[in-house]
C-alpha cells in the first residue's frame, strides 16, 4: 500500500491516542489491513441487487473490496460502475477481474482462475492472456512478492481463497474447531436443512460455550480477520457477549439456508468453492459470463476514498450507492460528510444500501436532519434484506431512498 492510501485508512480507523488501549488496537488493524483482507466480499449481491433495483440507466458507485459483486452487479445491466477502495490489493484484484473476464479465452478459463482458483494452469493463463493488458500498478502487485518471497499471483495456484486477512482467518477458525475435536467441513456432507442444524447444534454449538472460545472472542483483535476495526467490534457485540453473537450469526449462516444455494457457507466451511462444483457468486456462473464479458468496460476502479471521489463529480450524477458496513467505521463528522456528498450527487430515485455490525441503521441523530430528511428508509423491505443475506455476518441490511422522487 502506498504511504498515502495508508493514511487514509489511518484517518478512517483512528480515533484514539496511540498510546491509549484502543488507540493501539486501532493502529493494530490498520497495520493488519495494509494486504489482502477480501479474496471473496462478504455481502450477497442478490440482495444487493434486488433492494436497489438497477436500471439500464444506472451509475452505481460502490466500495469495491474482493470485486465479486462488482461484476456480479454488471449482471443487472447498469450503464456504469465506479469502484472505490483505499485498500491497493483490493484495487488490483479488482483490476485483475475485470482484466481476467476481457483477456481469458472462454468461461472455462476464468472459472478455473477464480472458482478453482488452485491450479498451475491458471499462472500459464496469466502470463500468456492476462499480464500484457494489465496497467503496470496491477502488474507490478501482482508479480511482487508477498513477505515469504512467494509471487503475489501464485496465490491462484494455491487456493486464492485461503489467502489473505478474512482466508487466514477462516483457517484459524477452522484450527479453534479442530481443537475441539470438530472438523466443520462436516457442514458440507448434510443432505437437507435439518441435517444441517443437527451437525450445526452437535459439533460447532458447542464450541462457542468453551472458556477459551469466550475468552478469545472476547478480544477486539481477534474478529480484525474478518475486516472488523475496534470501533465495529463494539457495534457488533452491543450489551451480548462476543462468543454469543458469533454464535448466533454461524447458526444463521448453517441453518437458514440451504448449502447448495449458499457460496458463503461453501467458503466458510469448505475454504473454497468446493472445487468450483458447488455454488457460486454471479459473475462466475456461466450463464452469466458472456453478459461480464461485454460489460466490463463499464467498470471505473478508482483507488479513492468514497466521500472523495463524490466531492469530486458533479451534482446529481449518480443514483446507486453501495456503501458495505464501511459507515460501522465512521466518525459522527465523516457520516455528515459523506451523505452531503451522497445527496448533493443523488439523481431522482437515488437509492443508498449498506449494512451494519448490529441490527439498528446507524444514521438517526448522527446524520444532520436537514441531510437525512431528505431520504427515506424503507424499514419493512430492510429486515427482508438483513433475513435474505446469505452472508449472515452482519445484523442489519438498510436501505434509503431519495424523498419525493422515487422511481
Amino acid at each position: 500500500m502506498t504511504i498515502s492510501a495508508h493514511q487514509r485508512v489511518r484517518k478512517a480507523v483512528h480515533r484514539h491516542r496511540h498510546l491509549s488501549k484502543q488507540g493501539f488496537l486501532e493502529r493494530a488493524f490498520t497495520f493488519a489491513f495494509r494486504g489482502l483482507v477480501y479474496a471473496q466480499i462478504w455481502e450477497d449481491p442478490e440482495v444487493d441487487m434486488e433492494a436497489l433495483e438497477i436500471a439500464p440507466d444506472s451509475h452505481v458507485v460502490t466500495i469495491a473490496s474482493g470485486g465479486c459483486n462488482v461484476l456480479s452487479y454488471l449482471t443487472a445491466n447498469p450503464a456504469k460502475i465506479t469502484a472505490v477502495d483505499l485498500n491497493t490489493a483490493h484495487i488490483a484484484l479488482n483490476r485483475l477481474k475485470l482484466t481476467a473476464a476481457k483477456a481469458l479465452p472462454d468461461h472455462a478459463s476464468f472459472h478455473r482462475f477464480f472458482a478453482r482458483a488452485d491450479s498451475k494452469d491458471n499462472i500459464a493463463a496469466y502470463r500468456r492472456f492476462v499480464a500484457p493488458h494489465l496497467d503496470e500498478a496491477t502488474r507490478r502487485y501482482w508479480e511482487g512478492r508477498d513477505l515469504i518471497g512467494r509471487r503475489r499471483i501464485g496465490g491462484f495456484s494455491r487456493g486464492i481463497y485461503r489467502h489473505g486477512l478474512l482466508g487466514r482467518f477462516i483457517g484459524a477458525a477452522h484450527w479453534l474447531a479442530r481443537l475441539h475435536g470438530v472438523d466443520p467441513r462436516r457442514m458440507l456432507e448434510a443432505q437437507s436443512r435439518d441435517e444441517q442444524r443437527a451437525i450445526f447444534e452437535r459439533e460447532l454449538s458447542p464450541i462457542f460455550d468453551s472458556a477459551f472460545t469466550r475468552w478469545l472472542t472476547s478480544q477486539p483483535a481477534s474478529l480484525f480477520g474478518l475486516g472488523i476495526p475496534p470501533a465495529q467490534f463494539e457495534a457488533l457485540a452491543g450489551e451480548e457477549r462476543m462468543n454469543e453473537v458469533l454464535k448466533a450469526r454461524l447458526e444463521k449462516l448453517a441453518c437458514d439456508f440451504d448449502l447448495k444455494d449458499n457460496y458463503f457457507a461453501v467458503q466458510a466451511f469448505g475454504r473454497g468453492y468446493a472445487g468450483g462444483e458447488g455454488p457460486l457468486p454471479p459473475y462466475l456462473q456461466a450463464a452469466n459470463h458472456e453478459a461480464v464479458v461485454e460489460r466490463v468496460g463499464r467498470v471505473d476502479v478508482r483507488h479513492v476514498n468514497f466521500t472523495d471521489f463524490l466531492a469530486s463529480q458533479p451534482a446529481a450524477s449518480a443514483d446507486r450507492y453501495v456503501l458495505l458496513d464501511a459507515q460501522d467505521w465512521m466518525s459522527d463528522a465523516q457520516l455528515n460528510a459523506l451523505w452531503a456528498q451522497i445527496t448533493r450527487t443523488a439523481r431522482p430515485g437515488a437509492r443508498v444500501l449498506f449494512r451494519t455490525a448490529g441490527e439498528a441503521t446507524i444514521l438517526p441523530g448522527r446524520v444532520s436532519q436537514a441531510v437525512l430528511s431528505r431520504w427515506s428508509y424503507s424499514a419493512e423491505a430492510s429486515q427482508g434484506y438483513t433475513a435474505r443475506d446469505r452472508s449472515a455476518i452482519y445484523g442489519g441490511v438498510h436501505l434509503y431512498r431519495l424523498k419525493g422522487e422515487e422511481a
